[in-house]
């Protein structure tokens, strides 16, 4: 940035980035000739043509040269804006570039850094802001919820009693959604500040902690999880404990929507250089026509499980949003209603 920053201070230069260029190509472009009137004029008297060849030659590569270097310098404020919006796109670091040069490249360092400080502010705000008002819902809710069951403990008529128990119920539903909201935030947060990194991942290791995160809700409902694993290893651009999340919300998915007493298959694949994870079900299914829906936050495509297991409207919103951030893509399949549905979930084997 010295380069740019002396040149930025030339009358002439400052207010334009491509003026710094020509300058810059103008001067190199003349070096040769400079050098040759020098040689002309302080050299030898009869210097053979050979030797005057060579000379021209000569500098007419150290001017390339020069030049090149040069410009390459110049150009050190795009790679520097180009650096901080990488960074902040995956670190959520907030750069400090300079602010205070007036050619194109100081104008694009000033907006790079004026946006992502806005943008930062109002993240900053926007949380803030929601969990302030989840805390208030919750307490709002909080007090329906008490005065109702005040009304309940004086024995009401059973008109009363009933309007009492649905305020409970309208509540203790007030209250899911406002943790989920702020698991949601929570969540989307913790993915934003991941830096995905080449790991390599042992699929035996993943499953088993997987297996041991839903095996509760598998004996609950008697459903038997069969596990497939046709490769053993890969290395992925993926946190493992990310992994686990993402198959351990596609799972409790599959056991919401299986039938007590089946099975769902969880299977790790090779095919064409991708890592291919599956989870099949032979549950209810659903309509393939909507299909994008189900990765929608909140969607208003959500259903009960068959146990009458209620949607908080994320879990597959959030595995959407992590598989993608780490280069893969995410899958649902069905043949239709009650015809069961398949998860996948692929990334590229890397090397």
């Amino acid at each position: 940035m010295n380069l740019y920053y002396q040149l930025s201070k030339i009358g002439f230069l400052k207010n334009s980035y491509a003026y710094k260029f020509l300058f810059v190509t103008f001067i190199g472009i003349h070096i040769p000739l400079i050098g040759l009137l020098f040689f002309v004029l302080f050299g030898k008297e009869h210097a053979s043509t050979n030797t005057i060849f060579v000379f021209i030659l000569l500098m007419t590569l150290l001017a390339t040269g020069i030049t090149l270097l040069v410009l390459k310098k110049i150009i050190n404020p795009i790679e520097v804006a180009s650096i901080a919006l990488d960074d902040y796109r995956i670190n959520r670091t907030v750069p400090e570039l300079p602010m205070v040069f007036k050619d194109e490249a100081g104008l694009l360092l000033y907006n790079i850094q004026k946006s992502i400080s806005d943008n930062e502010a109002y993240r900053t705000e926007k949380e803030d802001l929601v969990y302030l008002l989840s805390h208030d819902l919750r307490n709002f809710a909080s007090n329906a919820q008490s005065l109702s069951r005040f009304i309940l403990d004086e024995k009401p008529s059973e008109t009363i009693a009933e309007y009492a128990d649905l305020i409970c119920q309208t509540t203790h539903q007030q209250f899911i959604f406002i943790e989920n909201f702020i698991n949601l935030i929570k969540e989307e947060d913790k993915i934003s500040k991941k830096v995905p990194v080449v790991k390599s991942i042992q699929f035996h290791t993943i499953l088993t902690l997987v297996s041991d995160q839903v095996e509760q809700k598998l004996n609950s409902k008697r459903i038997k999880l069969i596990k497939e694993l046709e490769v053993n290893n890969g290395n992925l651009r993926m946190e493992e404990d990310l992994l686990v999340q993402v198959l351990v919300n596609l799972i409790d998915n599959a056991i919401k929507f299986s039938h007590p007493d089946s099975e769902i298959k969880v299977s790790v694949t090779l095919e064409k250089n991708k890592i291919i994870f599956g989870i099949a079900d032979s549950g209810i299914g659903f309509d393939s026509v909507y299909k994008d829906e189900l990765f929608k936050k909140f969607t208003n495509r959500g259903r009960m499980g068959t146990a009458d297991e209620p949607s908080t409207g994320i879990g597959l919103y959030l595995c959407k949003k992590i598989v993608e951030k780490h280069e893969g893509i995410i899958l649902a399949n069905s043949k239709g209603i009650d015809k069961g549905s398949l998860f996948s979930v692929v990334f590229e084997n890397l090397k």
